[in-house]
């Protein structure tokens, strides 16, 4: 073994005892707890090094050492071995899972599913309407002047909305009207629709403009201008489970940037399929999140991405086994979305 091999040796070690003991590890344990195959002193000089490179710090001038930010990076880029998840845990992801009834039922499955396995904060983000596709439009009659549009995407996520008609309006003319959205918008990505909704109103006939365009209005405002996006939080409890280092001693900034939407899509949102994103204290751009490390993940059927999902947590985390779970959890809610 090289030297350089043997710093990131002694490096692993000292991430694993602190994530596990949660206590800055000393030069004594590592060689008890590890077959570095060096004397303590060997393994001290390399802690020197290490320290003076920034991979590790003392937090006091009698103890042992722990990770830097930079330290977990390097682990998590050169040193981790993604751990297969057990059968076991495959199993319990399963039958977690099975038999969600409908899209609001996988997704908060799934966020308490991640809050579990992890011991972390997990989130996840529903389906975002700017990258699903219109499944099927219904439209029912409410009264002779009022109809009820119901909009199901591919991937599950269903809208409703009130049209209030300039007039009475028939069963056969909502018939027709069901049947005209549905030739002309299913199966086409909601970031396609407008110049078709104004395809309806133009191709419509006389008698049924008025309420086509009443109509169009309401499915522009459904399919297009709904901006905002849907998360799921579960497992802030499992903040407190640390030690007094993590979140350098308090929670406060942290539970703060938990209540922001925008935040949290910043976090998990814009992934590459099959892909995932670890970003560790300082890598974070918002101030309070400086402290903690969040593992994301794109979501969806087969290579397409619809929404995010991932854990926050303490630097202090087992990324090896989070990377695993995230990744596989992902992979199975993206599964479910194609089978549906």
């Amino acid at each position: 073994m090289s030297l350089d091999d043997r710093k990131l040796e002694v490096l692993r070690a000292i991430v694993e005892d602190y994530v596990e003991t949660q206590e800055p590890v000393g030069s004594k344990a590592l060689v008890d707890r590890h077959k570095l195959g060096v004397s303590p002193a060997t393994v001290r000089n390399d802690m020197a090094v290490l320290e003076e490179e920034g991979f590790i710090r003392q937090p006091h001038t009698s103890a042992g050492r722990v990770p830097t930010d930079a330290g977990y990076r390097l682990f998590v880029d050169r040193l981790t071995r993604i751990k297969p998840l057990s059968p076991a845990e495959r199993r319990a992801i399963e039958r977690f899972m099975v038999g969600a009834v409908d899209l609001d039922d996988v997704v908060h499955r799934t966020v308490r599913l991640l809050a579990q396995l992890t011991r972390q904060v997990a989130v996840v983000q529903y389906p975002s309407l700017s990258r699903s596709a219109v499944r099927h439009l219904e439209i029912v009659p409410m009264s002779t002047t009022r109809l009820t549009l119901v909009m199901i995407t591919d991937t599950g996520r269903v809208e409703q909305r009130l049209v209030e008609m300039p007039g009475p309006v028939q069963d056969g003319d909502v018939w027709e009207l069901r049947r005209r959205v549905n030739e002309k918008l299913a199966g086409q990505r909601l970031a396609d629709t407008p110049p078709l909704v104004q395809k309806l109103v133009e191709d419509c006939d006389p008698e049924r403009r008025a309420a086509m365009t009443c109509l169009a209005s309401v499915l522009l405002e459904t399919l297009v201008e709904r901006s905002e996006e849907r998360l799921a939080l579960a497992g802030t409890a499992n903040l407190t489970r640390g030690g007094v280092l993590d979140f350098q001693g308090t929670l406060r900034p942290v539970l703060e940037a938990l209540e922001e939407e925008v935040i949290l899509l910043k976090l998990i949102g814009d992934l590459e399929p099959r892909t995932t994103r670890v970003l560790i204290g300082d890598e974070n751009q918002i101030d309070n999140l400086r402290s903690a490390s969040v593992v994301s993940s794109g979501y969806g059927p087969g290579t397409t991405i619809v929404g995010g999902l991932g854990v926050l947590g303490p630097t202090r985390m087992d990324y090896p086994g989070t990377i695993a779970t995230v990744r596989a959890v992902a992979r199975y809610v993206g599964d479910l979305l194609a089978q549906n």
